[in-house]
C-alpha cells in the first residue's frame, strides 16, 4: 500500500465527489469529506469505514460560509495533523439565462464554485507549506466553461474563473512541493446534470443532453464511476 494520506473531498455525498471517495478508501487512505447534504455523508461514512475499513471524518455546512472553510481545514489538521490532498469538487447553479439571473443568485455561485475552492486551497496550502510536506489541490472544472449552453451564466463564469485561478495557485505554492491542476469533465451522469427546467418549470433534460451528447465526441454521458 502507498503512504497514506488525508484527503479533503467537497461535495462528497453524491456523484463525482461520493466516486472520488470511494477510489480514495480504496487505495487505504484517510478521507476528510465535506458537504451540505448532513444525511448523505453520513451513508457514505458507514459505507466507507464498513467496506474499507478506512478512517472517514464528515463535516456538513454550506461552503458559501468563510467561517465553515476554516473549520473544515482545522478540523482535518486536527486530527489528522495535516492535508495531503484537496479534491474542490462541490458546485452549484441555477439554471436561467443572463436575462432573469439575480444578483443573490449570482453570488452564491460564485461563492461556491470558484471563492470556496479559492479560500480552501489557501487554507490548505498553509497547512501544507507549514508541514513542509508538499501535496496536491485538484480543482474540477467543466467543459460547460468553453462550450455554453446559454443557460448557467453564474456557473460559467466560475468555472472558467476556476481554470485561471488554477494557473495562479500553481505558480504560487509550485516551489513549495504543492502541485496545483485542474480536470475538466465532460457529460456526466450525475443529478446536477438532471435538473434543467425552463422559466416556465418545463423539463429540458432530454434536449440539454442531446445538446451535451453533440458535444462529446464519444456521443454519451460517462459515469461518475
Amino acid at each position: 500500500m502507498n503512504q497514506q494520506k488525508t484527503v479533503l473531498i467537497t461535495g462528497a455525498a453524491k456523484g463525482i465527489g461520493r466516486e472520488t471517495a470511494c477510489l480514495f478508501a480504496d487505495k487505504g487512505h484517510r478521507l476528510l469529506l465535506a458537504d451540505i447534504d448532513a444525511k448523505g455523508l453520513n451513508e457514505l461514512k458507514e459505507e466507507l469505514e464498513n467496506k474499507y475499513q478506512t478512517e472517514v471524518c464528515c463535516v456538513a455546512g454550506d461552503l458559501a460560509d468563510e467561517n465553515h472553510l476554516r473549520n473544515i481545514v482545522n478540523i482535518g489538521k486536527s486530527k489528522w495533523k495535516q492535508i495531503d490532498i484537496l479534491v474542490n469538487n462541490a458546485a452549484w447553479r441555477t439554471l436561467g439565462t443572463m436575462r432573469t439571473m439575480e444578483w443573490e443568485t449570482w453570488e452564491k455561485t460564485l461563492r461556491v464554485c470558484l471563492t470556496a475552492p479559492a479560500f480552501l486551497a489557501k487554507y490548505v496550502a498553509e497547512k501544507m507549506e507549514a508541514s513542509k510536506t508538499g501535496g496536491v489541490i485538484v480543482n474540477l472544472s467543466s467543459m460547460m466553461s468553453d462550450r455554453p449552453a446559454g443557460n448557467s451564466p453564474a456557473y460559467i463564469a466560475a468555472k472558467g474563473g476556476l481554470e485561471s485561478l488554477t494557473r495562479e495557485l500553481a505558480v504560487t505554492y509550485g516551489r513549495s512541493g504543492i502541485r496545483v491542476v485542474c480536470i475538466k469533465p465532460g457529460y456526466i451522469d450525475t443529478d446536477l446534470s438532471k435538473d434543467y427546467q425552463s422559466t416556465k418549470g418545463e423539463d429540458l433534460n432530454d434536449l440539454l443532453a442531446s445538446y451535451l451528447v453533440e458535444a462529446t465526441p464519444l456521443k454519451g454521458p460517462a459515469l461518475p464511476s
